[in-house]
């Protein structure tokens, strides 16, 4: 009786499926969404493609038995697909304030190649105007949806964001979108992730200053590279003035890179970033092997002893702090790339703010790092012993960081760039700025000799 109605209910599912085809499918690895933004008046127009491959649980219309849309039919279930699958996932925001559902003014099918969301007359054109060929034969998974929403706003002079939810779409989500401003101005953007948080498409400067702020505090935060450079730099030099003078001059170097590199003066070679990233670990090695070889004697952190590290030990590491900063600067210009889209007309703001950002959490880390050393010295581990153990495991790390990221570099092709004036004119932008360094440091050791002076007169 068991196994009957076990058969009963395999050949109901099966009779089923037979007299309906599955209408979902896997979502694509890849998935691109254009889009177009445009205040006019009291309307916000938004254009929008999704692949049709992206979208899933729509019981589309289809002929028999070919398996293609019927597009006779096909229109309201677009509808259905434009608010369920978009409209639902996307808020659009005036200002702080969140727009009313949109209308769905019109919607249509491409085919496949269709390139008329290349430009926003071009995808306005498209969408308002003949639908496709009732002739054509188009699977559910081929093609694009294109969809046009007007939102009601105030004022087409508002500040308009929004919080796109694509994250659906696909593995992968690439989002390509254009703001059309009323001054005729337009700005783009591109982007991966289906779900990039608050897009504002017009920030104010206090709201790039505090979304940049944030993104430097989270890469030093998150960036394994530069914190232990910084620790190896500090371990054996625990006192306030040296404190200072050492993460002083770090901060200073790569900020002098990464402000110069972040408005276009780093060498735009692509055999540039990963040599960065191969002098950064060199940094780190160099740094750890002068912590076990030359500074051989120990510190004991807030007070001043003739058995700490000597006076060329110290001027020996705030050098090599300001040197290898300035790599440092190089490298975190390159995280900053792609993300100076989002910071509107404020470029310069977006690029201070990141670099605090980075300051800040430098001072962070410090003012925890410093303490759990000190006691971990004290209780734990000698101070000599303590400094040769942390320097070799990070001698260890930047070693084998060393030899993949070299090993990654000679992949390269290493060309001369081409003679132009812009060249020669980048050079000069460099000469001053070797310049300007130059006299940093010169002043730097002018100020740490008379230091050592007034020390020795003081122990005479």
């Amino acid at each position: 009786m068991k196994n009957r109605r076990c058969l009963a209910l395999l050949a109901a599912i099966g009779l089923l499926a037979l007299g309906r085809p599955v209408a979902a499918h896997d979502i694509p690895a890849d998935s691109t969404v254009r889009m177009f933004v445009k205040p006019e008046g009291q309307r916000l127009h938004v254009l929008v493609r999704v692949q049709m491959a992206s979208i899933n649980d729509i019981d589309w219309p289809l002929r028999r038995p070919t398996g293609y849309l019927d597009l006779a039919r096909v229109e309201p279930f677009l509808r259905d697909a434009s608010t369920q699958w978009i409209a639902d996932y996307m808020d659009v925001f005036e200002g702080g304030t969140k727009l009313a559902y949109p209308t769905l003014t019109s919607v249509r099918l491409s085919a496949e190649g269709d390139v008329s969301f290349t430009t926003y007359d071009d995808a306005l054109a498209h969408v308002t105007g003949p639908v496709m060929a009732e002739d054509m034969t188009l699977l559910p998974t081929q093609g694009a949806l294109d969809a046009l929403f007007d939102y009601t706003i105030q004022s087409d002079q508002s500040r308009f964001s929004l919080h796109p939810r694509f994250d659906r779409f696909g593995l992968r989500v690439l989002t390509i979108l254009q703001f059309l401003a009323p001054n005729g101005s337009i700005r783009s953007f591109e982007y991966e992730g289906g779900d990039p948080g608050m897009v504002r498409l017009d920030p104010e400067w206090h709201q790039t200053a505090q979304k940049f702020a944030g993104m430097g505090f989270r890469y030093l935060i998150n960036g394994i590279d530069s914190l232990l450079f910084l620790l190896c730099l500090i371990v054996p030099f625990r006192r306030v003035r040296e404190l200072v003078a050492i993460v002083g001059a770090f901060a200073a170097a790569h900020s002098i890179t990464f402000i110069a590199s972040a408005f276009g003066m780093a060498p735009e070679v692509s055999w540039f970033p990963p040599l960065v990233v191969a002098l950064v670990a060199i940094s780190i090695l160099y740094a750890a092997v002068d912590n076990v070889i030359a500074l051989s004697t120990p510190l004991r952190a807030g007070v001043e002893s003739p058995t700490g590290p000597s006076a060329s030990a110290f001027s020996r590491r705030w050098m090599t702090a300001f040197a290898f900063g300035l790599a440092h600067g190089f490298a975190f210009s390159t995280s900053l790339g792609q993300s100076l889209q989002f910071a509107g007309s404020h470029m310069v703001t977006a690029v201070l703010s990141f670099n605090a950002g980075i300051e800040l959490a430098q001072l962070l880390v410090l003012a925890v790092v410093i303490p759990v050393i000190a006691l971990l010295f004290r209780f734990v581990v000698s101070e000599r012993l303590g400094t040769i153990i942390v320097s070799a495991l990070a001698a260890h790390v930047g070693w084998h960081w060393l030899t993949v990221r070299v090993s990654q570099l000679w992949k390269y092709q290493f060309t001369m760039p081409d003679l132009t004036p812009a060249f020669f004119a980048d050079v000069l932008r460099w000469l001053m700025i070797v310049v300007a360094v130059a006299g940093v440091w010169w002043l730097g050791s002018l100020l740490l000799k008379s230091r050592v002076e007034r020390r020795s007169a003081g122990l005479q």
